[in-house]
């Protein structure tokens, strides 16, 4: 009689010593819409900010490294949302944080003072350019984070 073991067997280098690469809950379902959106605006605000930054940097240069750096924020925080585990949770906890505050004193200044960003950025107006979607999203991305703050640090 033959016997089966049931167990499988856990050898160094087997696929169960390595960490699961799927998406947890926050990256999948409507976490990879979040994903999606934060994608299309670090496109847009990288193109953006190349074209201007490349052919009008003199006449805004401020306007136009805001929208720079708006860019790298969009692109850091789409990779800590599109990857899983804690480092990536605590990548973009910080990354749209930084967006949340970025939007609110870009758009504090050019109330105070219109004058000091003669050119619209991502974040002027409190992303009135974009239909205030760079007001909202980082709302909305905070807000999920937090709903999947455990599942952080229960993934390794």
């Amino acid at each position: 009689m033959k016997m089966n073991n049931p167990e499988p067997t856990n050898t160094p280098g087997s696929p169960q010593d390595e960490p699961a690469a799927e998406p947890t809950g926050r990256n999948a379902g409507p976490g990879r819409l979040l994903v999606a959106v934060y994608a299309i605006f670090a496109l847009a605000a990288t193109a953006r900010a190349g074209f201007q930054i490349a052919t009008k940097f003199d006449h805004a240069p401020v306007a136009y490294l805001l929208s720079a750096f708006a860019a790298v924020v969009y692109i850091v925080a789409t990779v800590g949302l599109a990857k899983s585990g804690p480092r990536a949770y605590a990548v973009s906890v910080v990354a749209v944080s930084i967006e949340m505050l970025g939007v609110l004193a870009v758009g504090i200044f050019g109330l105070v003072d219109p004058a000091a960003l003669p050119d619209d950025t991502v974040w002027s107006g409190f992303g009135a350019g974009y239909g205030y979607v760079p007001l909202l999203l980082p709302m909305l991305g905070l807000w999920w984070l937090y709903r999947h703050r455990g599942s952080a640090s229960a993934r390794g």
